[in-house]
């Protein structure tokens, strides 16, 4: 049976306990155990495909076809765990299987209640993941903040699991703030005294403590933490602010956690390395050369709303030695006053996926800037459609070509709803979602890039390239490097004459790493930077 690791956060939110539990997985995996995560939700939608990226940022998509929190991303990308939908508990899932077990009379008449019903069928979705595959740590982060009501049922869920497994085999790491004022010029403890006082009040002593912090911890403050939060002194690790994320398992590995988990869990395993990751991390912070990349969307606002582009666009410039510095650009400035303005000193332009008419005219006039102007360009699901729009419009002479997404009655529906959404009504987790089978086009970039003729990529999207104007795209100069077999739908697009544009109707940013990565963002840069040294 594996061990387990639950991380919570207190204080405040967004304090990095998907960064933190990804990292912490990384170090383990460097030791040679095999680990995997899960993410705890407690909002009551079933999961984030229907919320507003303005609210929850990106919906980050797996292999299996699950829409989850975009912390299932951070996890993929630092470690080599494969996670699907068992790895993303949400309040609504929860309830909704024991509503729908209610209804078919599983419980045999008794009152369904929080504890034990709610709280048994957490611990078992949680214990659940762990007998597909055989593993040795299981890192499950609670959402939210400690004493948030809403996290109640998870905190008391993995509270029995601790007394269950016992100590040996089932540890909590705490997350928490440990703010530096800078008038009083003191590091002050008492938010992290109060965040571990209202856990154990919940009945769960934290084994480990994360301090994040912009100041480094003395040995007075570490003493000071241990001796009123009831915990080792040499377990208050700090987890220091940095400039990149990927840096963080480096800082953590040169505080000993790993080394500290495993005496813990009472485990034995290798010392593990990070050299492959050290030389990414200095990579990012010692390039070899800049290069400007413009990101044309309509959810800019939103730091994370973009996550898994702006992230497999760092992984790019890491592969070409290279700085990648992103522009980012709402594209409804550009419907107004066109590409030029915004545009003209970049090297790289890229549209991201999205949904809705707002701000597509901007895309549209991005994706026309970048091949009248010969810039390296990556449509991406939506940015793909956008771009075939503007390709029918501008060279196929179809003046009012558009999606039936944005005008059912276009004369040129080039891009038109997949025939399988034409009678879905319920909008959740019904898209095309998850991986696909994709076909290469030999001597195309794309199969250049990837190396291969068979890929799979995962999807999001219900709206698709319309096969009738295939000859006619085709005789206008457009390459289709990419088919979906089953259904011979245009996965990959690329325009003949022009240094590199490339196109695809899938997500191709879901399966970038650091270390890894994705050939489409690798090749993107790398031609970006070969336009900047023409």
């Amino acid at each position: 049976m594996p061990k387990y690791i639950f991380v919570t956060g207190g204080v405040v939110s967004s304090l990095g306990k998907g960064v933190a539990s990804a990292s912490i997985g990384k170090l383990l995996e460097a030791k040679g155990l095999k680990v995997t995560l899960i993410k705890c939700d407690p909002y009551i939608n079933v999961d984030p495909g229907t919320m507003n990226p303005y609210q929850h940022g990106e919906v980050y998509v797996t292999d299996d076809g699950a829409e989850t929190d975009l912390d299932l991303g951070h996890y993929e990308r630092f470690t080599n765990a494969r996670v699907g939908k068992d790895n993303n508990i949400t309040t609504g899932k929860i309830y909704h299987s024991v509503i729908s077990k209610e209804r078919k009379g599983e419980y045999l008449g008794k009152t369904v209640q929080v504890i034990p019903h709610i709280t048994d069928e957490i611990k078992e979705n949680i214990r659940k993941v762990s007998r597909f595959s055989r593993l040795d740590v299981v890192i499950v982060e609670i959402g939210g903040t400690v004493g948030d009501i809403e996290s109640l049922p998870f905190l008391e869920a993995i509270r029995q699991i601790i007394l269950e497994e016992g100590r040996n085999n089932a540890i909590n790491i705490h997350l928490t703030l440990v703010p530096y004022i800078k008038s009083a010029d003191e590091i002050k403890t008492k938010p992290t005294q109060h965040s571990v006082g209202r856990l154990r009040e919940i009945g769960i002593q934290p084994d480990i403590l994360l301090c994040r912090s912009g100041e480094s911890l003395n040995n007075e403050v570490r003493e000071k933490i241990a001796l009123f939060c009831n915990i080792e002194k040499d377990a208050v690790i700090q987890a220091l602010d940095v400039e990149n994320i990927y840096e963080i398992p480096l800082i953590f590995k040169n505080e000993h956690l790993d080394e500290l988990i495993i005496r813990k869990l009472h485990m034995k395993c290798r010392q593990g390395n990070l050299s492959a990751w050290q030389k990414a991390v200095e990579r990012i912070k010692s390039p070899s050369a800049e290069v400007l990349i413009a990101v044309v969307g309509k959810y800019i606002t939103h730091q994370d709303a973009y996550k898994s582009i702006y992230e497999a666009l760092i992984h790019g410039g890491i592969a070409n030695d290279a700085k990648v510095n992103i522009k980012k650009l709402d594209s409804e400035n550009i419907s107004k006053n066109g590409g030029e303005k915004y545009l003209r000193d970049v090297q790289g332009i890229l549209v991201p996926g999205g949904f809705g008419h707002r701000g597509i005219e901007g895309k549209i006039k991005a994706a026309r800037y970048a091949r009248e102007n010969r810039i390296p360009f990556l449509g991406i699901c939506l940015g793909m459609q956008v771009a075939v729009i503007e390709f029918a419009r501008d060279v196929c002479d179809f003046k009012k070509a558009n999606s039936t997404e944005f005008n059912k009655k276009t004369p040129h529906p080039v891009i038109s709803l997949l025939e399988e959404q034409k009678k879905i009504k319920i909008k959740g987790g019904t898209m095309r979602l998850g991986a696909y089978r994709c076909e290469l086009k030999p001597g195309t970039k794309s199969y250049k890039a990837y190396g291969k003729e068979v890929i799979w990529e995962r999807h999001r999207h219900r709206y698709e390239f319309n096969n009738k104007y295939k000859k006619v795209f085709v005789k206008k100069g457009m390459i289709i490097s990419g088919i979906s077999p089953s259904k011979n739908l245009v996965e990959i697009m690329e325009i003949k004459e022009h240094p590199w544009f490339a196109a695809c109707q899938f997500h191709p940013e879901f399966k970038s790493k650091p270390d890894r990565a994705h050939p489409l963002f690798r090749d993107f840069v790398k031609a970006s930077l070969r336009g900047l040294q023409l």
